[in-house]
């Protein structure tokens, strides 16, 4: 059971007080009745909600794919630069939105926004492995050397990085596609340099089983779905 006017907050995205005027105005609706208590607690899973007529869908949590611009800070206070929270439209704003993982100033592609603190936690310990997958865009080829190493995890300067998958875009060699199950600084950059190679171009397409939506344009993002947020877990 969860407050109404919690509810009502989260489901319009407005502020609670705003969630409490519009309640004691009998503007709100439970299961066809209307409720002006505003201490009322309701089943958020079971019970229907009506505000002005308008059907109300509560989610404690929202999950939001963004793909990520070029020149954009991953975090939620730039401090001055802009970030991708900054980038969210304002009907699926809410307090405390972070991005789960962090991507490069310069690098494009996937990021996950949430306020869903364990769930990002979840998916970026090192004990869960999940991993991320990314096309990298190299000024020279790589060879058959690169790729094995990948997969024997390579050696840094300061860490051994876990066994990675390494294979070429549609044959081009200069363009590699790379999954990897940590989030060490740099790692990707670092890892190709170790053989000479520069990364020109970086782009994530993909969190655990999910795939970027290819329809969002850079800096667009869209609401993920139940079956979605399961598939980032590798649970389907």
């Amino acid at each position: 059971m969860e407050r109404l006017d919690k509810i009502i907050s989260t489901a319009k995205n407005i502020s609670r007080a705003d969630a409490r005027s519009l309640i004691k105005r009998g503007r709100v609706f439970v299961n066809s009745r209307a409720v002006t208590d505003i201490g009322f607690k309701a089943d958020e899973k079971s019970d229907s909600f009506l505000c002005d007529g308008e059907e109300l869908f509560y989610n404690k949590y929202i999950y939001i794919m963004m793909n990520k611009p070029k020149g954009v800070i991953s975090a939620s206070n730039g401090k001055g630069e802009k970030t991708v929270v900054d980038l969210v439209p304002q009907e699926f704003r809410r307090k405390n939105l972070f991005p789960a993982g962090r991507l490069d100033k310069d690098t494009t592609g996937f990021v996950l926004i949430t306020d869903d603190g364990d769930f990002a936690h979840k998916i970026l310990s090192p004990k869960s492995h999940v991993p991320k997958t990314y096309i990298a865009t190299l000024d020279k080829p790589f060879d058959d050397e690169v790729v094995e190493s990948f997969e024997k995890g390579v050696e840094l300067k300061d860490d051994l990085c876990m066994p990675a998958k390494l294979c070429t875009l549609d044959g081009d060699a200069t363009k590699g596609v790379v999954t990897i199950r940590q989030g060490m600084y740099h790692q990707i950059k670092r890892m190709f340099s170790k053989f000479g190679l520069q990364v020109l171009e970086l782009e994530r397409i993909k969190i655990g089983g999910l795939g970027l939506d290819r329809s969002l344009a850079a800096g667009e993002c869209k609401i993920l779905s139940e079956k979605e947020i399961k598939i980032i877990e590798n649970k389907l």
